[in-house]
């Protein structure tokens, strides 16, 4: 079966995420909202000293708001509560502890000390020190805020779900309520001083409206200003104040020199939703923005918007092409951020775009480490898929060739397992068996005698293996290294964990709460009782009597009698888990969806939840000690753990890029159920 676009979402949600952004950019929701608002997530930001990331650098959270106080401060936020600051224009980065997992939507700095930043729930931060403290502030309200501007560092005002506008004079000691006048969402405000100020949103979707409201008296009244805009409204930046411009879906570009007495439509050329503006000047801006399921855009004009012209003179990898956010200080130095940690700077107006080193965008499947310092991870990538190799425990990882290829519509890897340095086997969809004898400089394809989806690989040693398959609920088995491959008999609908003790002994698990056990290699496979009709996505096990399982709603089961009983345990998650790792009966990880992280250290009796420091999914992890562990996961994220606590990672820096390199969309993989998978768009909405 030949499957074009190959992949499936995680959940129906995952598939209303690729499927319907634009009634998500109606309703503000996101997917990060519904981690950020588990109250069994730990507060404190992406700063967490247990998981660091080693992909994206430096940090892979999707960012959504920017404030540059001149070329070399500057603040960018984002999901998970996500706060990165640099000192040096964009050299080097530093992520700060935020007080907060909620989704930070903007930020707005006014010095180099004094800033504040605003999100879910009515989540509101602020910094008197430069980001080396940030403290919650009380807004009065759980409404989801969408923009946020300060004059000063005292007078500031936030905008948001529901037309809320609250104002602080304080410096967010107190905020009060002001009256907007309009129950649509505000999603951008601009005040040019502590009086005058506009704020923009709408009413998305069928019949929808712009919505422009300005003040002059700090927010005592605010009027409706008349507009020729039919969708939403994203952003808005004057410069002072008679002068500015909004942008919206659509590609609508409104702008005034007059206050906003009177809105006229400016020509964008696109129809893209354009959701970042930044004006430093009444003659030069840049716009960015991102297409469902498409690309990003950045727009350039140096006349006021008589004339926009796209720049494309950017290059990133594969997997996250949207823009949020722009901020520039002068008409030359700026900054535009999006998904999956992109940052994106200029020092000569946009006509070089330098990105920060990144190895992947694209989804990441599978890891398997043999050492602390040796691991391989696999995942999506068009056309030949993406492999990936440490030695030096993830602070450098590098591409190597697959040699498979799809142009069209690319290839997914999913399980991978390495019996030592050298000898591993990747599996994949349409029956893809690779295999490496000298740690991946070379891979070579095996015929694996079935076209279906192969989620998991095992090996016992170097010549005993197995790897399962989703579609058709495949087991093939191989005793020579995989130079032959058998299929056996399972009669499960789906498969999506395999692991093997011995060459015996070994159990496989998939849909409906199968777990199937064989203690002759595969010969037979006998059905035993899991207790739930739970999907369930991994297993591992100590020894032949003891093992664990994890699957969808947080199921987590044990045996200790080789599976004659499953024994549910309380995992204290509800999201999907999808991979799990272990290093002795006691000692264990699992990982899921949203990020989701538990650790046992006394064989499940007790699972904690763990900061992963992320809302991207987690689909495999690795641990080759009690303390040592990589996962991966959504946009290329790759974290990791160790008792020694973060390896140093070096700087990045910018990578200059001079010629446009188009970017083919990732195909995010997911919940394994046999339907194409739609083209993939960005995850967080408008």
């Amino acid at each position: 079966m030949k499957i074009t676009h190959p992949g499936i979402p995680l959940t129906i949600l995952g598939l209303a995420a690729s499927c319907g952004l634009a009634l998500a950019i109606h309703t503000g929701l996101d997917g990060s909202s519904l981690a950020a608002t588990n109250s069994s997530k730990v507060p404190g930001g992406s700063s967490s000293p247990q998981w660091h990331w080693q992909n994206p650098l430096p940090q892979g959270n999707n960012l959504r708001g920017a404030s540059f106080v001149d070329a070399n401060i500057g603040t960018v936020v984002g999901e998970y509560g996500t706060i990165v600051r640099t000192t040096d224009g964009g050299n080097s980065w530093t992520v700060q502890a935020s007080d907060t997992t909620q989704t930070l939507w903007a930020v707005s700095f006014t010095d180099a000390n004094h800033g504040t930043a605003v999100g879910e729930g009515g989540v509101i931060v602020g910094t008197t020190d430069g980001g080396a403290h940030w403290a919650s502030q009380a807004s009065g309200t759980t409404l989801r805020f969408r923009g946020v501007s300060f004059t000063d560092a005292n007078n500031g005002t936030a905008v948001g779900e529901g037309g809320i506008i609250v104002r602080t004079t304080d410096g967010g000691n107190s905020w009060l309520p002001e009256t907007s006048g309009t129950v649509n969402t505000l999603f951008g405000v601009s005040f040019v001083d502590t009086n005058t100020g506009t704020a923009v949103g709408g009413a998305c979707g069928i019949g929808g409206e712009s919505t422009v409201l300005r003040t002059t008296d700090g927010g005592q009244h605010w009027v409706t200003q008349a507009n020729p805009g039919t969708v939403c409204l994203f952003k808005v930046s004057f410069t002072d104040a008679n002068t500015g411009t909004a942008v919206g879906d659509g590609g609508l570009i409104l702008r005034t020199t007059d206050g906003g007495n009177t809105w006229s439509p400016q020509t964008s050329g696109t129809t893209k939703t354009l959701y970042g503006v930044s004006f430093t000047d009444t003659n030069n801006g840049t716009i960015c923005g991102f297409e469902l399921g498409g690309t990003g855009i950045i727009l350039r004009t140096t006349d006021g918007g008589n004339n926009w012209v796209e720049q494309p003179n950017y290059s990133l990898p594969q997997g996250a092409n949207a823009f949020y956010a722009v901020s520039f200080t002068d008409a030359n130095t700026g900054t535009i951020v999006g998904d999956a940690g992109i940052l994106l700077q200029t020092t000569n107006g946009g006509e070089q775009w330098n990105s920060q080193p990144t190895v992947t965008f694209n989804f990441l499947y599978g890891v398997s480490f043999t050492d602390a310092n040796t691991g391989t991870a696999v995942g999506y990538q068009n056309p030949d898929a993406m492999i990936l190799r440490t030695t030096d425990g993830g602070n450098s990882w590098v591409r190597q060739n697959s040699g498979v290829s799809d142009p069209f519509a690319g290839i997914n890897l999913f399980g991978v397992h390495f019996v030592n340095t050298n000898i591993g086997t990747i599996v994949g969809q349409e029956g893809i068996i690779l295999r490496t004898t000298d740690g991946g400089n070379n891979w070579d394809q095996q015929t694996s005698n079935t076209t279906d989806w192969l989620y998991a690989v095992y090996f016992s040693d170097e010549n005993h293996g197995a790897a399962v398959g989703f579609l058709s609920g495949t087991i093939v088995r191989t005793t020579d290294g995989g130079q032959t491959w058998t299929a056996q008999s399972s009669q499960a609908t789906g498969l999506l964990g395999v692991y093997f003790v011995d060459s015996n002994v070994g159990t496989v698990v998939g849909n409906d709460g199968v777990i199937l056990r064989t203690t002759d290699g595969g010969q037979n496979w006998a059905a035993q009782t899991s207790g739930t009709t739970n999907q369930l996505r991994a297993v591992w096990l100590a020894d032949a009597n003891t093992g664990t399982v994890v699957g969808d709603q947080g199921t987590i089961l044990r045996t200790t009698d080789g599976g004659q009983n499953w024994a549910s345990q309380v995992s204290g998650v509800s999201e999907i888990l999808l991979g799990v790792s272990f290093t002795d009966a006691s000692n264990g990880t699992a990982v899921g969806q949203l990020g989701t992280i538990v650790r046992t250290t006394d064989g499940g009796q007790t699972w904690t939840r763990e900061e992963s420091g992320t809302n991207q999914d987690l689909y495999n992890v690795s641990f080759i000690d009690t303390n040592t562990g990589n996962a991966v996961g959504g946009f290329g994220a790759i974290l990791r753990t160790s008792a020694q606590g973060p390896t140093p990672t070096p700087s990045p820096t910018l990578t200059p890029t001079t010629t446009p390199t188009p970017t083919p969309n990732s195909t995010p993989r997911g919940t394994p159920v046999p339907r194409r998978r739609p083209t993939p768009v960005p995850r967080p909405t408008p």
